[in-house]
């Protein structure tokens, strides 16, 4: 059995992390067993972010790393049925939600109104003496990170516009199927699932909430996503249920 290394279990999601929720979604849709760790300070990880593994001796980094050295390893065939113009696409998607969506959750976060919730949710827990400090250099860090990766040089507007064209691009190719690239579930489903948990099922406000929470089907799919992997947290909303069995 493996040991994934991530951060703790916060706001009542699976992982604030797209990446560590990524991969234990992902761990679950392929069922390989796993043991958490959790970890608050992504400096421990080999690469200095989260999530890590541990199979064994062997130490593999870098959620998209570690999810190809286990199908590997395990002959796991979860996207053998897409076309290899349907895996250009889905890896498409992939850069775009862990490249380009991803700064906008940073942003939204760490920049946004949402600060305050965010920092409490993330440091409430350190000394007295180190809630003054940690926090602003945690926080210094993620802007010269939005900065340099460009989101951070937009205005607000201009940040939730591009995220939107993101979320609304999904939402098109999604359409009426179950899963992002048809009737079954392939890698690119764990990464578009914890963005959306991410982003709809955190007490935190934003305009791409606003946006997906118009998008009937994109939050079917969230909704029956989370059931399906999540049970403990979450159950499928009737209404979703309903609107399925219409559809």
């Amino acid at each position: 059995m493996i040991t994934v290394y991530q951060y703790p279990r916060l706001l009542g999601i699976p992982n604030m992390s797209p990446f560590c929720l990524k991969l234990e979604a992902w761990l679950r849709m392929v069922d390989i067993k796993y043991d958490i760790r959790e970890v608050a300070d992504p400096r421990k990880g080999p690469k200095g972010k989260l999530p890590f593994i541990k199979d064994d001796e062997i130490v593999v980094a870098d959620t998209s790393m570690i999810i190809d050295y286990l199908k590997k390893k395990h002959s796991i065939q979860i996207d053998d049925h897409l076309t290899l113009s349907e895996r250009a696409v889905a890896l498409a998607f992939e850069r775009m939600l862990d490249e380009h969506l991803y700064w906008a959750l940073l942003y939204n976060r760490w920049v946004d109104d949402n600060w305050v919730k965010t920092k409490e949710a993330l440091f409430s827990t350190l000394p007295v003496v180190l809630k003054g400090i940690v926090p602003a250099v945690a926080q210094k860090n993620i802007k010269s990170e939005l900065d340099g990766h460009g989101m951070g040089r937009h205005s607000r507007d201009e940040v939730y516009e591009r995220a939107n064209q993101d979320l609304k691009a999904l939402t098109d190719f999604l359409a009426d199927k179950p899963y992002l690239m048809g009737d079954q579930p392939s890698t690119v489903d764990a990464t578009l699932y914890a963005y959306l948990c991410n982003i709809l099922e955190v007490p935190l406000r934003s305009p791409m909430k606003d946006y997906l929470n118009k998008c009937k089907n994109i939050r079917a799919y969230n909704e029956r996503m989370g059931a399906q992997l999540f049970p403990e947290f979450f159950r499928q909303d009737e209404s979703e249920e309903a609107w399925l069995t219409e559809r």
